[in-house]
C-alpha cells in the first residue's frame, strides 16, 4: 500500500510517497499544498494520506534543511528501487554520491557506468527520476557549462533554484567576475 504525506519547506509544499520498502516518490515544492496533492496523486492515484514512518520523517527533515541552504546528503534515504530499471538504479546511485553543492555532468556519469557514449542515456534515466532532491538529479550538469534539462515542474529554473540553495556555482551562470 502507498501513502503519501505534504509538508512545508522553504520554498513551498512538497509531498513525498512511500511503501514496505521505502519511498517511491517524492514531489518538489510548490506554492499550493494543494497542487503538491494533486501532483502526487497523479503519480500514485491509490495512495492514501498518512503518518510517515520516522525513516521517512528523517527524509523530510533533510529535505527541509537543504532547502534553507544545509549540506544534506541522501545517500542512506530508503528508496524502493523495484520499480525503476536496473539502468537507472546505476545512474541514480552515482548521482546520489553527489555531495551538495558539486555537480558531474551527464558524461562524466557515463564513464563511471563504463561508457562514455551511455551520456544521452544517463539524461533519460534521471529525467525519469521518482525522487528529485533525494536523489539529486538537479547537480547533474551538461558537458558545456550549460545546466542541461530537469523535467521537475520549472524546469531548469528550478534545477538553478536548487543549485544555488546548496551554493553550487550554478551552470552557465557567470559571477559578477565572470
Amino acid at each position: 500500500m502507498t501513502q503519501y504525506t505534504l509538508f512545508e519547506t522553504a520554498i513551498g509544499w512538497a509531498g513525498v510517497a512511500w511503501g514496505e520498502r521505502g519511498l517511491v516518490g517524492v514531489h518538489l515544492p510548490e506554492r499550493e499544498a494543494e497542487s503538491t496533492r494533486r501532483g502526487v496523486l497523479k503519480r500514485f492515484p491509490d495512495a492514501s494520506e498518512g503518518e510517515p514512518p520516522a525513516a521517512v520523517g528523517e527524509v523530510i527533515a533533510r529535505i527541509r534543511a537543504l532547502l534553507v541552504g544545509e549540506k544534506i546528503d541522501f545517500a542512506d534515504a530508503p528508496l524502493d528501487l523495484a520499480r525503476v530499471p536496473e539502468f537507472n538504479a546505476r545512474v541514480y546511485a552515482i548521482a546520489r554520491a553527489i555531495p551538495p553543492g558539486e555537480t558531474l555532468t551527464y558524461g562524466e556519469i557515463a564513464v563511471r557506468l563504463g561508457d562514455k557514449l551511455l551520456a544521452r542515456d544517463v539524461g533519460q534515466a534521471l529525467g525519469q527520476n521518482p525522487w528529485p532532491i533525494v536523489v539529486p538529479c538537479h547537480r547533474v550538469t551538461a558537458a558545456d557549462g550549460k545546466p542541461g534539462g530537469f523535467s521537475a515542474r520549472g524546469g531548469v529554473n528550478t534545477k538553478l533554484k536548487l543549485l544555488a540553495i546548496e551554493g553550487a556555482k550554478a551552470a552557465a551562470q557567470p559571477s559578477l567576475f565572470d
